[in-house]
C-alpha cells in the first residue's frame, strides 16, 4: 500500500512539472510580451529596458531555471502589467471562482449519482431512457454552447436572470447551471454503467439468495462496489471544474480566476498566466491523487494485498 501511494505521489509531482514546463516554453515562443505591453510604437530603448528588467533578454533555459528556483522559494513573481504580487492578484479572484465551482460540484454529485443509480435500478424504463437522453445531451454539448442557450432562454427571451456580472446571487445561477449540467450528465451515465455491471455479478445474486432485502443488497453490496469507478470520475470532474471555469467565466463575464487567465494571456502577462496554470495543475493533480488514494482504500483487491502484507 505504501508503495502504491508513493508511486502515485511521484507521478503527480512529475505531472505538475511537465505541465508547468510546457506552458513556460509555449508562452516564451508564442510572442514577445514587451511588444504587447509597451506597444508597437514604443521606442526600442524602452522595449529593451523592459526586457532587461523582467529578465526576458536572457536565454530561455536561464529564465526556466530562474522560474523554478523562484517557485521553490515561494516567489511566483510580479504582474508585468501593474507590478503587483502575482499570488495576491490570483488569490483575490479565487473566492469568485469557488462561488461557482463548489455549488456546481455539489450539483454534479447531488443529481448525477442518484439519477444514475435510479436509472440502473429501473433499467429500460421511461425514467431510464429519459436519464440517458439527458446524460448523452449534457455530455456531448460543449459548455459554451449550453451557456449561450441558457442566456438566450432565461435572459434574453424570458428576462428572468441576468446574463453577466457578479452583482447578486442571481448572477451566479446560470454559470452554476452551465457547469453543473454537464458534470451531472457525465456522472449519471457512468454511475448507471457501474451499477449495471455490479448488479450483474454473482455475489449480488448470492446476497439476494441469502434472504437479504433488495434495499440491503443495493446499499451494502452494489453501491459500495460501484463507488470505485464512480470515485474516479468524480476526481476528474473536480479537477475539470477548475479548468472549465475558464470558459464559463468568460461567457458570463464572471470575475474569477478563469477570466483572469484569459485576460492575462491576451495581455501577455506571463507571471500571472504561469501562476494560474500552476494552480490549476496542482488542483487537478491533487484531485487525481486523492482519487488514487480512495481507489486503493475502496478496492477489495488492494485491501486484501494490504492484509496479506501485514500477515
Amino acid at each position: 500500500m505504501l508503495h502504491y501511494f508513493g508511486s502515485r505521489l511521484l507521478r503527480a509531482i512529475v505531472s505538475v512539472v511537465m505541465v508547468v514546463t510546457f506552458v513556460f516554453i509555449v508562452l516564451r515562443l508564442s510572442g514577445d510580451p514587451a511588444i504587447v505591453i509597451m506597444g508597437a510604437d514604443a521606442p526600442p530603448e524602452a522595449v529593451d529596458a523592459f526586457r532587461t528588467s523582467w529578465g526576458l533578454d536572457q536565454p530561455i533555459w536561464v529564465q526556466y531555471l530562474t522560474f523554478f528556483k523562484a517557485i521553490f522559494s515561494g516567489d511566483l513573481g510580479q504582474s508585468m502589467r501593474d507590478g503587483r504580487d502575482v499570488v495576491s492578484v490570483v488569490l483575490e479572484r479565487v473566492p469568485s471562482t469557488l462561488a461557482l465551482t463548489v455549488p456546481a460540484f455539489l450539483l454534479n454529485v447531488g443529481i448525477g449519482i442518484p439519477a444514475g443509480v435510479y436509472a440502473a435500478l429501473h433499467r429500460n424504463s421511461a425514467i431510464d431512457r429519459f436519464v440517458m437522453v439527458m446524460a448523452v445531451t449534457g455530455f456531448a454539448m460543449p459548455s459554451f454552447i449550453l451557456a449561450m442557450l441558457l442566456v438566450l432562454v432565461f435572459s434574453v427571451s424570458l428576462g428572468w436572470l441576468p446574463s453577466a456580472g457578479q452583482d447578486s446571487w442571481r448572477h451566479a445561477i446560470l454559470p452554476i447551471a452551465t457547469m453543473g449540467f454537464g458534470g451531472a450528465a457525465l456522472l449519471a451515465r457512468f454511475t448507471r454503467s457501474a451499477m449495471l455491471e455490479v448488479l450483474g455479478q454473482s455475489y449480488i445474486r448470492t446476497a439476494s439468495a441469502k434472504g437479504l432485502s433488495w434495499s440491503a443488497v443495493v446499499w451494502r453490496h452494489a453501491l459500495q462496489n460501484a463507488a470505485i469507478p464512480t470515485v474516479t470520475i468524480i476526481g476528474f470532474m473536480l479537477g475539470g471544474l477548475v479548468a472549465g471555469a475558464v470558459v464559463v467565466e468568460s461567457v458570463f463575464s464572471w470575475p474569477g480566476v478563469g477570466r483572469l487567465l484569459v485576460v492575462s494571456v491576451a495581455n501577455r502577462d506571463l507571471a500571472v498566466v504561469q501562476a494560474i496554470v500552476l494552480m490549476i495543475a496542482i488542483t487537478m493533480v491533487a484531485a487525481n491523487l486523492v482519487v488514487d488514494v480512495l481507489y486503493g482504500l475502496l478496492d477489495p483487491k488492494m485491501q486484501l494485498q494490504t492484509r496479506q502484507a501485514r500477515g
